[in-house]
């Protein structure tokens, strides 16, 4: 951090020029009470473009994926096991 920004942060915010406050613009304006656009936006949060549908179209296949790795974790846990396992790696192991 520059040592100018650590000054001006000590000394408090500066002061505006104009006088025009956002913070108490934002807050006497409060919540529109109407949104002309909302009907023309409702349909970005309906429907197939819920969050929801969004969220699971996001990893097409990965559910079925992880089913297969498991079944396939399982398969080579019961039936693939290394028979040479704890023996020594000498030349007569070749």
């Amino acid at each position: 951090m520059y040592p100018t920004r650590i000054l001006r942060a000590h000394h408090g915010e500066k002061p505006n020029i104009t006088g025009f406050d956002i913070r108490k613009f934002a807050h006497s304006a409060g919540q529109p009470r109407y949104d002309p656009w909302e009907r023309a936006e409702a349909w970005r949060y309906t429907g197939q473009f819920s969050r929801w549908n969004r969220f699971k179209g996001a990893f097409p296949g990965l559910g079925i994926a992880t089913v297969a790795f498991a079944a396939y974790l399982g398969y080579e846990q019961l039936f693939l096991k290394d028979e040479h396992h704890g023996e020594g790696h000498g030349e007569e192991h070749h």
